[in-house]
This record gives C-alpha cells, structure tokens and sequence, in this order.
C-alpha cells in the first residue's frame, strides 16, 4: 500500500479495504436497502410532484428538443464512465495508485466527451433540422466534465456501503435540481430549464462527494497493475455501447422522421414508466452489486440472496407496473396533463415490456458479479439485435407502433432468451427465474382482469385522483389474495416479515434470518 497524506482521522487504507464488511453483511445489506428505499420515495415523490408540475410548464416540444440531446449525452455518460466505478465497487483488492489512475482517466475521458458533444451539436443540429439543439447541447457538456470529477468518489463511498452518505447528497441534489428548474420554467425559460436541472444536479454531487469522501487522487503512475480492471471495464463499455444504441435509436428516428412533439410524447411516457421502476431498482442495486461481489464464493448464500432480492422485486413491481397500464390514459392525464393526451397509449405498450424488466435488469447482476462480464458483452449483441428490429418494424407507425413492437418482442423473445443465458452456468439457473416470478406473475394477471372488468364502474367515479386511488387499492387487495392463495406467495410475503426481523436482530442472530430468507 502506498501511503499519502490525509487531513483526517481515516487511514488510506479504510477507502479500500471490505474485509470488515463481511462479519455483518447480511444485517447491513437489509439496512442500507430500506435506507436507500425510504430515500427513494422520498425521490419518487418530489419527481412525481416536479413532473406533473413541469409538464404544465413546459409543452411535449421543450421535452423533445432535450431529448434529442440526450442521445448523444448518453453515449458521452457510457465513455466517461468506461465501467471502472463497477470496477471499484467490485474489485477484490485496490490500492491508492490503482485508484488514482482510475480518477485520472475519468476525467480525461470526461473532457474528451465534454469536446466531443460541444464539437458534434452542429451536427445534431443539422440531423433534426433544430438549431436550439446546438446550445442545449453545450450545457449538457459542461454536466458531463463535472461528473468526471466524482465517478471514483461516489464509487468509493458505494464499496464502503456508506449509504446513509450518499442518501444525503443523492436527494440534496435531487431536491435543489428540481427547485432551479421549476423556478427557471415558471420564469418561462422553456427548455432551458431541464438544463439547468441537469447543471445543478451535477454541481451539487460533486461537492458532495468530494465533501464526505475524503479521499484524494494523487498523480498518475505507472506499474499500478490495472490492466484487468480496464479489460473488466472495457467488456462494461462495449455492452453500455449496445445498449445505447438498442435504447436511444428509437428516440433518434422518431425525432427525426415524426419530429419533437412525437419524440416528445414518447420520451416522456418512457420516462414517466421508467421512473417507479428505476426507484426501486437503483437503490437495490446499489446494495446488491456490492453484497453479491462479497458473497461470489459462497454460491448457497449467493443463490438465496439473490431470489430473495428479485422475489421481492417482482412482488412490487409487476402488479404495480399492471396497475399502470390498465390505468394510464387516467395517470398520464392526472400526471401530465390534457396536452399529453396522445401518450397514454404509449405508456400502455410500453407497460407490458416492463412488467418484466425490473427482473431482467438484474440479471447483469449476476454477470458482472460472477466475473462473466465476456458474457455480459456477447448477449448485448443479442438483445441489441433484437431491440432495434422490433424499432424498424413499429417505426411506420410512429411513436405508438415502436412502443408496441418493442413491448411484444422484449416480452415474449428478449425475457426468456435472457433468463436462459443468465441461468446457464452459476448458483442461479433459469428454472429459478420462473419459480421465483410464478406467485407475482398470477396476481399481475389477475390485477390486470379485475382492472379491465372494473373499468367501467371505475369511469363513473369523480374527481379523478380517486378513481385511481380507488383502483390502486384494488391493485393491492387483489394481489395479496394471490399471494396468500398460492403456497409460493404465502411463503414470499413471509420473507417480508423475515426482512423486518432481520433489521432489528442483534448481530450474532443474522446468519440464523438470513437462512430464512
């Protein structure tokens, strides 16, 4: 180890270090999940609030100039990243030069993309035929350098498992992001004001991590020995990079052959029915990736982790994202508003694709977490193939044919394809997928039977908000009789239970609960 001067009482050492994670994995996980959870719907709130607001603000065309940017911002977010902060949070063993390599080239790389976007929005400009593009595009580059400046912060501080920190600076700088865009778009700023969210959001992260992270980079150096964790990022980055283009063609041809409210309507919609999901999945994730890291070489409690985690997930998610597909011309127009009409039915097929998706997202877990990150690469090409047909094949039709073809074939092809690789080798097979999702799949389908053959009854119901109150609480009532008619449902709402138990036994009783779940 080599040794650096520190202003604190912290050891170089305590940045790095895991071995003391291990004795109190279980209880610490369960804890930093429900931390991150609570703070993520405190997040789902304010973004439900500040979205129904800045939909009212703002018009679908000041969403689909942004969104037009946002392609090329996330392909510069893939380079920047090149997968060393996954590298950081998993690594077995690092080091401070190791590390202070990594920061160095995260920031170059962000520099070379922060260029990269301000030399392409001429082009961008001239590809929608949109000259406001060319500015938005610039302040989104200036979001993109101050990033690069607390990648390996935020990721020292997730090895940690410092959750209770970064709870603090994700939704101080959630909250002060949406203040300056509501302020900026009642002031009439239109578009401008998602960019300067963006800025302020950004901003304020960097202080943060670097205020509680009191770790600091030293200069480059060479034999630091980091070259398989550039080749474990590399496989990261080629998979991001098919990834992207399997996730942003769609809003690439649709603004340019169906225009900004089009791409407007759709973007939105994917973002309104994405943003429950990544709530519950971002946080989770966070917790998992490093608990999973910990426990690769204990494959029976790497297993039981594993389908406890998605077990619970599916219970969650899959009725609730059935809840608002047979209710989303009622949401988008309580969320949105009446100009956002013509999204409803987007929102309803791109539900049916993510009724599974939360699932299907974890299964990178596993990849990256089993060192099958070759794998992780190959199936992107798979699902990368299969993501952009579908987008030819509904293009015709605008936004509303891309959203369905995209929802039949992730549903029927991309899911099972999926759960089969991941499951082919490893602790997790792709038996276990299914017998851990039949319990949630039954009670989406039976929330999604007595939505529809209540609908009629629920339409006479006024005002609207408790219409879909009225409706959600359906959703829920339905689901647990579900879960409590079949064995496998009852046995899942018992690992609830077992999960409170847990976060409040005293530690030498953890490995007994934790054999529970």
């Amino acid at each position: 180890m080599i040794a650096y001067e520190t202003s604190t009482k912290e050891r170089p050492a305590d940045h790095f270090a895991t071995d003391h994670l291990k004795g109190d994995l279980a209880r610490r996980s369960i804890r930093s999940g429900a931390l991150t959870l609570s703070s993520q719907a405190v997040k789902f709130v304010l973004g439900i609030g500040s979205t129904a607001l800045l939909a009212r603000l703002l018009s679908p065309e000041d969403y689909g100039v942004v969104g037009m940017v946002a392609i090329v911002l996330n392909f510069a977010v893939m380079f920047q990243y090149l997968g060393l902060s996954r590298a950081t949070v998993q690594w077995p063993e690092l080091n401070h030069r190791q590390v202070s390599n990594l920061f160095w080239i995260n920031i170059g790389l962000s520099a070379l993309m922060a260029l990269f976007m301000i030399g392409a929005s001429p082009l961008i400009a001239s590809f929608f035929n949109e000259p406001r593009v060319i500015g938005v595009t610039v302040g989104y580059a200036l979001s993109v350098f101050i990033t690069g400046l607390w990648i390996q912060h935020e990721a020292l501080l997730v090895r940690q498992m410092r959750f209770p920190i970064l709870t603090v600076i994700d939704l101080t700088s959630v909250l002060l992001g949406l203040a300056v865009a509501i302020i900026a778009a009642w002031r009439e700023a239109g578009y401008w004001a998602l960019v300067y969210n963006q800025i302020t959001t950004t901003v304020v992260q960097a202080c943060g991590f670097w205020w509680f992270c009191k770790w600091r980079p030293g200069l480059p150096s060479k034999g630091s020995q980091i070259r398989s964790i550039l080749l474990f990022g590399g496989h990261f980055t080629g998979t991001n990079l098919m990834n992207f283009l399997s996730r942003n063609l769609d809003n690439m041809l649709i603004g340019k052959f169906w225009g900004a409210v089009q791409l407007g309507l759709y973007s939105k919609s994917y973002q309104l029915l994405l943003t429950p999901i990544e709530q519950i999945l971002g946080p989770i994730g966070s917790v998992a990736i490093p608990a999973l890291s910990r426990l690769s070489e204990d494959t029976k409690s790497y297993r039981k982790a594993y389908l406890g985690t998605i077990e619970k997930i599916a219970m969650v998610s899959m009725p609730g994202v059935t809840f608002m597909c047979a209710t989303s011309d009622w949401l988008v127009f309580i969320l949105l508003g009446p100009q956002w009409d013509e999204s409803g039915r987007i929102f309803m097929f791109l539900g049916i694709a993510a009724v599974v998706q939360p699932i299907t997202r974890t299964c990178q877990w596993l990849l990256s977490t089993q060192g099958r990150t070759r794998e992780m690469f190959i199936w992107s090409f798979i699902a990368a193939g299969l993501s952009i047909s579908s987008i030819f094949i509904g293009l015709r039709w605008g936004a509303i044919g891309v959203a369905a073809s995209f929802a039949i074939v992730d549903f029927c092809l991309h899911t099972p394809l999926l759960f089969w690789y991941a499951g082919r080798k490893g602790p997790v097979r792709t038996i276990d997928f299914y017998k851990v999702l039949k319990p949630s799949f039954c009670a989406s389908i039976a929330t999604l039977g007595v939505l529809l053959i209540s609908r009629d009854l629920l339409a006479t119901i006024d005002p609207l908000a408790l219409r879909v109150a009225i409706a959600f609480l359906l959703t829920i009532v339905t689901s647990a009789v579900v879960f409590l008619l079949i064995p496998a449902g009852r046995q899942a709402l018992l690992g609830f239970k077992e999960l409170l138990t847990l976060m409040i036994t005293p530690r030498q009783s953890v490995d007994r609960e934790v054999e529970k779940i």
